[in-house]
């Protein structure tokens, strides 16, 4: 037999008002109600659950040790029904319920975090999705318009597609203290790619070999934090974000590699929008806050 509820959302939410307001005189007046109609709801929210939850004394109400444990949990459930009737009408409108944010795994994220702090206040319930991608896979992303909004290094985006530029990275070859080249002091590229690399993994579909793959012994990893620890054990060397990194090697556990060629890679990046046309407001609002983070910067 299904469940029938023993009490109303209406109920719970004159408990709070009470609550909240002091008293059932202060509630009455804020929710408009009659003194003896809020009274009624919490004697029979309180008989039919068979717990006291409000005892009076004076002309102030006062929670009960039961009453306030479930007042907390009441809270919860008012709240979800709020927001599940404010995501059915932001659907009526257009804002959608999911917002998917595709990025190159070499952004430093906190930037993105900023924007969506200032979102969330304004988001009407929309739910983020971030998706790490690298190399190819942020290409997948915008062909396949499988994201809003994509993060995706200058390079990989499609003919077809503009992207709207937020910063460059820097990528730094580097190795563990331990290992035989951190002594070095010049390498030539061609004597580097005899040495194990530590590549991060090419999230899409059918991966390529693209940009520094060059070395024929390989270790592939999911993101850099794995092959942070791996460098720190004195295995391989890997191209990692100066920024990413910029602690550990003031601390020496990472040795930053000098190559003849170059010491550095540039990695621009851009914001892409795959399907303007068809862009929700939603994603909209969070382009325009992340635009506005990196013209702080």
């Amino acid at each position: 037999m299904p469940y029938r509820p023993k009490s109303t959302m209406e109920q719970w939410r004159i408990l709070q008002a009470v609550v909240d307001a002091g008293g059932y005189a202060q509630a009455a007046e804020l929710l408009n109600k009659s003194q003896s109609s809020l009274n009624h709801a919490v004697a029979k929210l309180q008989y039919q659950l068979g717990v006291e939850l409000l005892e009076v004394k004076g002309r102030k109400a006062f929670l009960t040790q039961a009453g306030e444990v479930m007042l907390r949990r009441s809270r919860l459930l008012t709240q979800q029904i709020e927001d599940l009737e404010l995501l059915a009408s932001n659907i009526n409108v257009g804002w959608e319920p999911e917002i998917r944010i595709a990025v190159e795994l070499v952004y430093p994220k906190q930037i993105l975090y900023r924007a969506l702090a200032k979102f969330h206040p304004i988001s009407r319930g929309s739910r983020i999705q971030i998706i790490d991608t690298v190399i190819t896979g942020s290409t997948e992303m915008i062909l396949e318009h499988k994201a809003d909004l994509v993060i995706a290094a200058s390079p990989s985006i499609p003919k077809g597609y503009i992207g709207e530029p937020l910063t460059v990275i820097q990528m730094v070859p580097v190795v563990g203290k331990e290992h035989q080249l951190a002594q070095q002091p010049t390498l030539d590229l061609n004597e580097l790619s005899q040495y194990l690399q530590i590549v991060i993994r090419d999230t899409a579909s059918k991966p390529k070999d693209v940009g520094w793959l060059r070395a024929e012994q390989r270790w592939t990893v999911n993101n850099f934090f794995e092959a942070i620890d791996i460098l720190k054990n004195g295995i391989g060397f890997c191209w990692l974000p100066e920024y990413l990194i910029e602690n550990l090697l003031e601390q020496g556990s990472l040795v930053r590699l000098t190559i003849a060629q170059s010491s550095a890679r540039v990695v621009p990046l851009a914001l892409v929008t795959p399907k303007e046309e068809t862009l929700g407001p939603g994603s909209r609002q969070v382009r325009e806050l992340l635009l506005a983070e990196h013209k702080v910067e």
